[in-house]
This record gives structure tokens, sequence and C-alpha cells, in this order.
């Protein structure tokens, strides 16, 4: 194989922006118009709305602890977090992907319509909040009323289930390796049947875990919700 050429190179290699020296509004800005395929964010401490609003198919690799709305509104962009995320990280996401390798605060994934989120750790309550097509991958658990509402899409939890999961859910599928507290209303275990096994072994591989998928029970809507009804209120 020929060698890379000095400007192949340094094309190839990320775009380092360091926040003890610039600032997130120009990070963000250089992300929605890039000039480059890939970045790097170095001493990010926190800082909130990290990478929110690409739409481009780059690589931002968050070199720490990211604050709220994280890769908020991604589209196309592959986001990797070195650390936790705090409320709302990849909130409204598209499409492309976003990893975590710690925890994650609340609202994870929140009215997601598309694209990948791997948490690796756990997550807070209301994770996949009125999720609309995102897929959720989460390593470790989830807090309460996780799913809520949830209306499209896949949430996977490796560990364990808050109480009130999958309240007032739509069509979202959930997946639950470990105990759940209690469902919420209308959410009701379902058979796990071998077009779910084989979707799960999609997005475990996708995000890198190794799980037997038998392992997992699925969740979903009893659709008993569906229609209001005399019984649903007083006249």
């Amino acid at each position: 194989m020929a060698a890379l050429s000095r400007a192949e190179a340094d094309a190839r290699s990320p775009v380092v922006f360091d926040l003890h020296e610039t600032t997130v509004r120009a990070l963000n800005a250089e992300l929605h118009a890039p000039s480059a395929t890939s970045y790097e964010v170095l001493h990010p401490q926190g800082a909130h709305s990290l990478g929110a609003g690409i739409h481009d198919e780059i690589d931002v690799a968050i070199r720490g602890h990211a604050g709220y709305f994280c890769a908020g509104m991604n589209q196309l962009g592959r986001v990797v977090v070195d650390g936790s995320a705090g409320n709302g990280v990849a909130e409204n996401m598209m499409s492309g992907s976003v990893r975590v390798r710690g925890d994650a605060s609340q609202s994870a994934g929140a009215t997601g319509r598309g694209g990948l989120l791997v948490i690796e750790g756990s997550a807070s309550m209301r994770c996949g909040i009125s999720m609309k097509g995102i897929d959720i991958v989460v390593g470790g658990s989830v807090g309460p009323m996780s799913a809520f509402m949830a209306q499209a899409g896949r949430l996977v939890v490796c560990g364990d289930a808050g109480d009130g999961l999958g309240d007032s859910i739509y069509e979202a599928r959930l997946y639950v390796r470990g105990t759940v507290g209690t469902l919420g209303a209308d959410c009701v275990e379902k058979p796990l049947r071998d077009e779910h096994v084989a979707e799960l072994t999609e997005l475990l591989d996708a995000a890198g875990l190794d799980h037997r998928p038998e392992g997992f029970r699925r969740f979903g809507s009893a659709r008993g919700l569906y229609h209001f009804t005399g019984d649903h209120g007083s006249y």
C-alpha cells in the first residue's frame, strides 16, 4: 500500500479545538460549516451544547465530560463523548450516531427521530422520552419513566429499568435484560420472537456489546389508550 502524502495525512488528521483557548460558539460554528471531516475537542469540562446542530457526515471526539444537550439535533454526524453527558444528550437526533463512554443524565435521546445513541454506562430517568424513531442502546440501567410516550424506535437496556417503563407508549419496542421496577400505563410484556432476536443482535453488534439477545424481555404497547372511551373520563 502506497504511503500517504503529507497533504493526505494532514487531511485525515483531526482538527483540534481546545476549549481552554476557544469558545463553544466557535467550535459549533465550525461544525455547522465544516472544513474537515474529523474533529477533536479538548478540555470540554462539562460545557453545554457541544456539537449541537451537526448536519454533515463528520467525526467529532469530545475528550471529557459534556454538559446539557450535547449533540442535540445531530444529523449524519458521528459523535463520541469520552466521559459522561448531562441532560438531553442527542435530543431530537435525526440520523448518524452518538456514543457516550460514561453515564448520561435525564432525557437522553429525547424526541429522537433516527440514528443510534449508545450509552455505555447507565442513563437517568426519562431515557428515550417521546422517542420517534431513534435507536437507543444502554449498556447499564435506566431510571424511572424511560420511554415515556415513546412513539417509534427501539430502546435496549442491558441492565435494569426503573418504575414506569414505557408509560403511555405507542409503537416503540423496548428490550430489557435485567429487572423492571413497574410497567407504565398501557405497557405490557410481549413475546420475544425470532425477528426480535434478529434486530436485538443487530443493535447489540452496532453498540459493541456482547450479550445474548435471548436473555432479553420485550415490552410494548397494549394499544388500550389509542381511542378515548367513556371509561377514560366522566361527563
